[in-house]
């Protein structure tokens, strides 16, 4: 992973957690160096070779590590983290691809016609454009496995809403600036949404409750109204209806 200008800063987080940042801006190169350097640190922390770290958390341009500080010191800890930091690698790194079952229709649909017409297209173009795309999952954040997508493209870009809704539903699909996202959970939202998917991206009832990782990357293959019913259906019952094609 040579090439890049991705100096490293070590930002304090309160007095057990180290911030290991390399860049100011949102790219993928610096997202897939974080997901790299999260990975050489679960290797170390396996061997042996780091004591004390508790949580890991990687996110678009910086890595958050929370540490015991009576098994490891911040300073101690962010050495060994700029040593890994120095050692990666370059390798490809393509992610788990998902594809996921999406009805660009229904109560999820809240904003499919007005954006289209802001666009100056039709609904259903703004369907194919949306679902032609590949993205990536950048980082999982604001709510346990809501998934923030980049890859969007260009044309599809919106601002979110001045106002939030009050109640957005769990599957809906959104955009967000220049951002794609998947709601893991009901809740308050400010995203522009164009349906929804009936897999579930947090559900507790599973060994694993979170089904994405960052990395990975996402497809959406549009369905009808019936098969996402049964696919509802299935999903309520306790199925994760999509495997990954995948792993890199």
């Amino acid at each position: 992973m040579q090439g890049e200008d991705y100096t490293p800063r070590l930002l304090p987080s309160g007095e057990q957690a180290l911030t290991f940042q390399i860049s100011e801006a949102v790219d993928e190169g610096a997202n897939r160096r974080i997901i790299a350097l999260a990975a050489a640190l679960d290797r170390a922390i396996a061997a042996g070779e780091i004591a004390g770290v508790t949580e890991r958390v990687p996110t678009y341009r910086s890595l958050l590590v929370r540490y015991d500080p009576e098994r490891i010191r911040g300073a101690a800890l962010g050495e060994a983290l700029l040593a890994l930091h120095a050692g990666l690698e370059a390798r490809a790194e393509t992610g788990r691809l998902w594809r996921v079952p999406v009805h660009y229709g229904g109560p999820a649909a809240l904003d499919l016609e007005s954006l289209a017409a802001e666009k100056g297209m039709t609904p259903d173009e703004l369907v194919a454009l949306h679902s032609g795309a590949e993205y990536r999952v950048y980082m999982i954040g604001f709510a346990p496995g809501f998934a923030y997508l980049g890859g969007l493209p260009g044309i599809l870009h919106a601002p979110r809403l001045p106002q939030p809704r009050q109640l957005v539903p769990a599957g809906a699909i959104g955009i967000g600036g220049k951002q794609g996202n998947i709601n893991s959970v009901a809740g308050p939202s400010g995203w522009r949404f164009l349906g929804a998917t009936p897999v579930r991206l947090f559900d507790p009832r599973r060994a694993d409750p979170f089904l994405l990782e960052a990395g990975d990357r996402v497809r959406f293959e549009p369905v009808d109204a019936a098969a996402f019913a049964r696919l509802s259906a299935e999903a309520e019952a306790g199925s994760a209806l999509i495997a990954p094609e995948e792993a890199a």
